[in-house]
């Protein structure tokens, strides 16, 4: 039978490059899947991929495509200014 690896919040928050406090409120929050062992968490290493994305629905896809343009039609002309520096 094989075992299962498992990662703790400070080395999860390493991998995602965030602070272990945001990773233990998303924890907390259900939004990273985890088992409570003892006073500390275990993230199964089998629920990463959900972790660092899912297949984004139409509705998100258009929601993120409309927020892009909307930033572009305000900020075009910034965005180019930093693109040249």
């Amino acid at each position: 039978m094989k075992e299962e690896s498992y990662l703790t919040i400070p080395e999860l928050a390493k991998v995602l490059g965030m602070s272990r406090i945001a990773v233990f409120k998303k924890v907390k929050s259900g939004e990273i899947p985890a088992i409570r062992v003892g006073r500390n968490y275990a993230i199964p290493m089998k629920s990463l991929g959900n972790i660092f994305g899912h297949p984004l629905s139409e509705d998100e896809k258009m929601k993120i495509d409309q927020a892009v343009k909307k930033v572009v039609l305000e900020y075009g002309e910034v965005l180019k200014l930093l693109g040249r520096e």
